[in-house]
């Protein structure tokens, strides 16, 4: 048996509400193992719900719908619904009663359109709602076809979902085997290049293993169907092993896990701390760096020299490098680095210098060209080159650049670790 989602509402076509309840009700179908293959966005016309409907009902036996309950003349969800399995609306005076009592609580007095809220269609039942004044149904109105509707209000939809759905979806023997997930993080490697390596893992029927890319990360979701987290996650190690196995250090965490965060923890166990300096990325690699709860035990500070002449007083740059290889150059980034160390007293220096756009590029040195400094305890200096111009966005080349410098921190400090 297999879920559909159908979220009703004009301002989710027109983009003025980001629709979130379907993100929600997903992730809460796969975690009940339930199967769950189609989504559906409609406005609020009674025609085209019905259309919906039709479609619907033919392919899925549990339909949940969010939206269309409230107390306005577009809120037409429930009425449809009855209209569409020909029966009639019933009035509930228990709904009636709790939304009085609800505005009571606040002081105020019923409005006569709320009144509406109160109607469901025939041989249905009543899905509470805690917090609002829209109740939803659970309706089975042919032998295998369930209905749960709720308002499109997430906080409402969450607490009805979780308190009265849940226990009402296992009780009709929905929800034995969840679906338990295990995502693996990756930077430094294209999508393509990954999903080629690990091509034979996506054979396998239990656990499955599925590719994402978004802004420069590579992500593999591992997920397994079974009986408990226990025994899903049992499932899901082996498999987990033989893939950071194949992929090495081009892997750098997993679920939650962030290139800051990481690199963060590596610092920690070195017992070693770092100081950044930064140019085009303008504090954004300070901000990662900072996001993290308890950073200031290894994040000592950092210097934005956006300007030359910062680079200079502050960071000690060489003005004659300066002016014979520019601001965004591998000798600058190198001067960088080692100048965060010497400014903040750090073991780690790391530098980012280059060209974001949208102007101030040129034939030698387009935009999107970045030099990432790195000095280390030993007196080392490196700095790599890069050429995020294909991404044609200031901010993702600077998101990739930030990004970046930290991957390459953390690899190193692997060597040192």
């Amino acid at each position: 048996m297999t879920a559909e989602i159908i979220c009703v509402g004009t301002e989710l076509l027109l983009g003025d509400i980001l629709n979130s309840n379907s993100q929600f009700l997903a992730i809460e179908l796969a975690a009940l193992g339930i199967g769950h293959y189609y989504q559906t966005v409609v406005g609020d016309n009674p025609e085209r719900i019905k259309q919906v409907l039709q479609i619907a009902r033919l392919r899925s036996s549990i339909l949940l719908l969010t939206g269309g309950l409230g107390p306005t003349p577009d809120d037409l969800t429930h009425e449809t619904l009855a209209d569409f399995f020909g029966v009639g609306m019933v009035e509930k005076p228990e709904v009636i009663a709790d939304i009085t009592q609800k505005y009571a609580a606040r002081g105020r007095k019923m409005a006569a359109s709320n009144r509406k809220q109160a109607s469901i269609p025939a041989g249905s039942d009543i899905l509470p709602n805690p917090t609002g004044t829209a109740p939803g149904i659970i309706w089975q109105p042919r032998p295998d076809l369930f209905i749960l509707t709720f308002p499109g209000v997430p906080s409402e939809m969450h607490r009805m979902w979780r308190e009265t759905a849940v226990p009402y979806l296992k009780s009709q023997g929905w929800g034995k085997q969840i679906v338990h997930s295990r995502m693996l993080r990756f930077w430094g490697i294209a999508e393509s290049t990954l999903a080629d390596k690990v091509a034979s893992f996506f054979d396998i029927a239990n656990p499955t293993v599925a590719p994402y890319a978004s802004k420069g990360q590579v992500r593999l979701r591992i997920s397994a169907k079974a009986e408990s987290i226990a025994a899903a996650e049992e499932l899901i190690a082996p498999v987990e092993e033989q893939i950071k196995n194949v992929a090495g250090s081009d892997y750098f965490g997993a679920d939650e896990d962030t290139l800051a965060g990481v690199v963060g923890e590596l610092l920690q166990e070195a017992g070693q701390t770092l100081a950044v300096a930064e140019s085009c990325t303008g504090g954004g690699l300070g901000q990662m760096l900072t996001g993290i709860p308890g950073s200031s035990s290894y994040f000592l500070g950092g210097a934005i020299a956006y300007h030359n002449s910062v680079k200079e007083s502050i960071l000690k740059v060489d003005p004659q490098d300066l002016a014979e290889f520019g601001a965004v150059s591998d000798k600058v980034a190198q001067q960088m680095a080692k100048g965060a160390i010497e400014a903040f007293g750090s073991t780690w220096g790391l530098s980012i210098t280059g060209i974001a756009g949208p102007g101030g590029g040129t034939d030698d040195k387009p935009v999107g060209l970045v030099y990432i400094g790195l000095a280390g305890p030993g007196g080392e200096v490196e700095s790599f080159e890069y050429r995020f111009g294909a991404l044609k966005s200031r901010d993702l080349i600077r998101h990739f650049s930030a990004c970046t410098a930290l991957d390459r921190l953390r690899r190193k400090l692997l060597r040192f670790t």
